[in-house]
């Protein structure tokens, strides 16, 4: 009564266990693919965690600089500044990190909240009442009287370009251990798990614990266990070349550590602009929100000389870690081109086969 292990020669197999050698191949087969993803996988896993901290280390090296920049040149308004600053931050960490929102929304936002405090703080520096109302008056009139000029749309132009690239690159690398994850998981027919079994455990039945497949046989059977699998080849080669691109395009010129550390003199000339066309801002606010009250004999001269952080050397290490991270990652990633195109071969090499003698079994018999 034996379904795969059919033999002329009497054996000493049942049903039963035909049956467990069926689990056995499949539970085997799992865990071979699983030990030939470890490395893959490991490496990926590695890298995100690896990009995800050296992101965040730009980020909060970037947001230090920014709120150095208030604390230093625009005192006045320095601890209000804070909280719009953070939000910044999270937001762009977000992006990154592929949530649903975008450059533009998170640059403008903080713009938005940093109108009110300008306006008051920096061109009009004698308002005592701001108001709830006047305050959102000040954010909407924001958007129609442009006070920042063309630096809040340069700011959103520049991270958008090189802030893309890291959303897409941490997207593509989640994406690729998803592949890898259901690959593991991909069921085998009846036919293959059948297959599997009259290659690795139909000699048992006969007697011979010690002989292995022949290398030939192997592959036969492998290739047609794994042929979904194997259909996988020409999109992972293209995934492959896609992160290529994406690091590339990290590295060129819309750098993504110049664009971050460039924040705070974004931030700078768009404040030194509204300073600079104050009366005529000042004017148009009084039409559109009303005149607040103001005390006396105070001077608006608060434009101060920016000092320079002294964080270029954190800021070269960050970018020589980034970088080297990206190459190390590339590089590895480029030798696994042929992964899915050669995991039957992989799969058949190794103790599975009998290389070195002169007989090994064909699924007949031994030869």
């Amino acid at each position: 009564d034996l379904q795969i292990c059919q033999h002329r020669a009497p054996t000493c197999c049942t049903k039963k266990m035909e049956e467990s050698y069926q689990a056995a191949v499949r539970r085997e087969r799992t865990q071979s693919i699983q030990a030939l993803n470890f490395e893959l996988k490991y490496m990926i896993v590695g890298h995100i965690t690896a990009f995800q901290e050296a992101f965040e280390s730009l980020l909060r090296l970037a947001e230090n600089r920014t709120s150095s920049l208030f604390e230093t040149a625009y005192r006045p308004m320095a601890k209000e500044a804070a909280e719009p600053v953070k939000e910044l931050f999270t937001d762009l960490s977000l992006y990154i990190l592929g949530a649903e929102t975008t450059v533009e929304s998170a640059v403008l936002r903080f713009f938005d909240s940093l109108f009110p405090l300008v306006y008051s703080r920096l061109i009009n520096p004698g308002i005592t009442d701001l108001s709830e109302d006047y305050t959102e008056c000040l954010r909407l009139t924001r958007q129609d009287i442009n006070p920042f000029g063309r630096y809040s749309k340069n700011m959103v132009t520049e991270l958008s370009k090189s802030l893309w690239a890291s959303r897409m690159l941490s997207q593509a690398l989640s994406l690729g251990i998803e592949v890898i994850n259901t690959t593991e998981h991909a069921a085998l027919t009846k036919e293959c798990s059948k297959a599997l079994v009259k290659m690795q455990y139909c000699p048992h039945c006969q007697g011979l614990t010690l002989i292995r497949p022949c290398v030939g046989y192997c592959l036969n059977v492998m290739r047609g266990c794994l042929a979904s699998v194997s259909e996988l080849d020409t999109q992972w080669r293209e995934y492959i070349s896609t992160l290529e691109y994406l690091t590339n395009e990290m590295a060129a010129s819309h750098d993504l550590e110049i664009a971050l550390t460039g924040i705070r003199n974004s931030i700078n000339e768009a404040i030194l602009h509204a300073q600079l066309n104050g009366p005529q801002l000042s004017a148009t606010v009084d039409k559109v929100c009303g005149q607040p009250k103001q005390e006396e004999n105070l001077s608006s001269d608060h434009m101060v000389p920016v000092k320079e952080a002294t964080e270029t050397q954190t800021l070269v290490m960050a970018h020589a870690s980034l970088n080297n991270k990206r190459r190390e990652f590339i590089n590895y990633m480029k030798r696994s081109r042929t992964f899915y195109a050669s995991i039957a071969e992989r799969l058949c090499d190794g103790d599975l086969v009998m290389r070195d003698s002169s007989t090994c079994w064909n699924g007949e018999d031994v030869v």
